[in-house]
């Protein structure tokens, strides 16, 4: 009459959580490159030699060199002297060079020394642009444009005056 028939299965012991370490947690993170954030140079930073990223890269700081990536933020602190070469360059500092990105926004505050080779091209009121400006379809492929002082000079001649393209011969 008072039997155990209904066994009921005991339960599944609850096992706790697992807890993926840090250095897994990096190791992931590392993988996921769709939202890879900004790879950073701060404004207490000198870099002397080219920088060179796949991802995007904000520049607070001082670069003297080329710097590449796909997408370059140049802060209101950040100073660049040699090439710039991405997919979107934002100026917010100051760029001593020539620009070649498919799309370039000169932003308020802006001060850029330098010849542009662009798809698309914005610039803000007070920002400051000198140089040669060159409308290209692909600006990362062609050569960029050719300042009028490299042309070759009027005349040869052995004296130094020759460079300006002045000759020291009696006429």
């Amino acid at each position: 009459m008072f039997t155990k028939n209904n066994k009921t299965p005991d339960p599944a012991p609850i096992e706790p959580p697992k807890v993926a370490s840090a250095q897994d947690a990096i190791r992931g993170a590392a993988t996921k490159t769709a939202a890879r954030a900004a790879s950073i140079i701060c404004a207490d930073m000198k870099i002397n030699g080219s920088v060179i990223s796949e991802g995007a890269l904000q520049i607070d700081g001082i670069v003297d060199g080329d710097v590449s990536a796909t997408d370059i933020t140049i802060g209101a602190s950040g100073q660049i002297t040699g090439e710039v070469k991405a997919e979107v360059v934002k100026v917010k500092g100051k760029i001593k060079g020539s620009i070649r990105a498919r799309k370039v926004e000169l932003e308020s505050g802006a001060h850029v020394k330098g010849d542009i080779v662009h798809a698309s091209l914005q610039i803000q009121s007070n920002a400051v642009f000198e140089g040669q400006v060159k409308h290209a379809d692909d600006p990362l492929r062609e050569t960029g444009p050719q300042a009028a002082s490299e042309s070759k000079p009027i005349s040869a001649s052995t004296s130094s005056a020759s460079t300006f393209g002045i000759s020291s011969q009696p006429s």
